[in-house]
């Protein structure tokens, strides 16, 4: 293996060996502990990335990236297949693990975050909306906000009721989230929740008659 390879290999466990600490035991985590992981020696950590600043940038940028990719993957896989596969991802586990931390983790970096998150989740859901796989909104980037605010304030909350499950059992966080959430998740949207259109007309019928417009607020969807 080539100086050039090695160097990638080396990175690439160090960035997934930093994942999983930070998922696992926060943003504070070491680098010696981090590198202990990843079966390196700490000076790796800064010959690779400089900083632990940049190693938890490329960490955020990555996790993004397998968010995106979970999301978009489970919507081009079969219902039967993608529900069978569902109680093994232990990327699952990590993904949101991490994403918690980050929220919790405020500032500008946990800022920075989820605001990116939102622009993948956006990006996905009109690629869904194109493809016939998802209903229009009158307010895409809004419904996209509130369903990401939504989930983690959902995770923040599980987790803070039930503080004796361990973070670090990635497996174990996965089946229980997917326990809790997957049908009332399902079939709120699938089914939706009110029986009638009744409240969004008027509300549509109010805000029509204030400055107060959602941005994008055009109609219905088609």
């Amino acid at each position: 293996m080539s100086t050039a390879q090695e160097d990638l290999t080396g990175r690439a466990r160090l960035r997934d060996a930093a994942i999983e600490c930070f998922a696992a035991r926060g943003f504070d985590e070491s680098l010696r502990t981090i590198a202990a992981r990843a079966g390196v020696s700490a000076g790796l950590v800064r010959h690779h990335f400089g900083s632990k600043e940049e190693l938890r940038a490329e960490c955020d940028a990555t996790v993004l990236e397998r968010y995106r990719t979970l999301k978009v993957d489970s919507m081009n896989v079969e219902p039967g297949l993608l529900f069978s596969r569902l109680p093994s991802s232990r990327e699952s586990g990590i993904l949101m693990v991490y994403i918690l931390r980050s929220v919790r983790d405020g500032g500008p970096a946990g800022r920075e975050f989820v605001e990116n998150m939102i622009q993948e989740a956006l990006e996905f859901t009109l690629d869904a909306v194109a493809r016939g796989l998802v209903v229009p909104s009158r307010d895409e980037e809004a419904r996209v906000r509130y369903l990401i605010h939504q989930s983690i304030g959902g995770l923040i909350v599980r987790f803070a009721m039930r503080p004796d499950m361990p973070l670090d059992d990635f497996q174990a966080v996965t089946e229980q989230i997917y326990a809790d959430t997957m049908l009332p998740t399902l079939e709120v949207y699938t089914e939706g929740l009110f029986t009638d259109s009744s409240y969004l007309d008027q509300y549509l019928a109010y805000v029509a008659g204030t400055e107060r417009h959602p941005a994008g607020l055009a109609g219905a969807p088609e």
